[in-house]
């Protein structure tokens, strides 16, 4: 008979496989760096779930907070330039 706990690390396990492979698959880069933060906060239960609690902060700071704001900040940079270039083609 399966508890609780076994359930909540099941799925766990089952989330962090299927976001990773959505990551992976998905052709919207928008939707990519929402999955891969969705990805590090997954991750950073399954961490402390194992007790890890440095790694867990580690993890949720680095890998979700700063990656996110960084890939994003680069997502916002590559449309805002992406905008400008067709206005120009426009233009011409």
């Amino acid at each position: 008979m399966m508890n609780a706990e076994m359930l909540f690390d099941l799925v766990l396990f089952i989330g962090s496989i299927m976001i990773a492979i959505l990551c992976l698959i998905t052709r919207d880069l928008f939707k990519g760096i929402v999955l891969f933060i969705s990805l590090g906060l997954i991750v950073t239960l399954a961490w402390a779930r194992l007790g890890a609690w440095d790694v867990a902060i580690a993890e949720a700071a680095i890998g979700s907070g700063l990656t996110g704001a960084l890939l994003l900040a680069t997502w916002r940079q590559l449309k805002s330039s992406s905008v400008k270039k067709s206005d120009q083609n426009q233009e011409h």
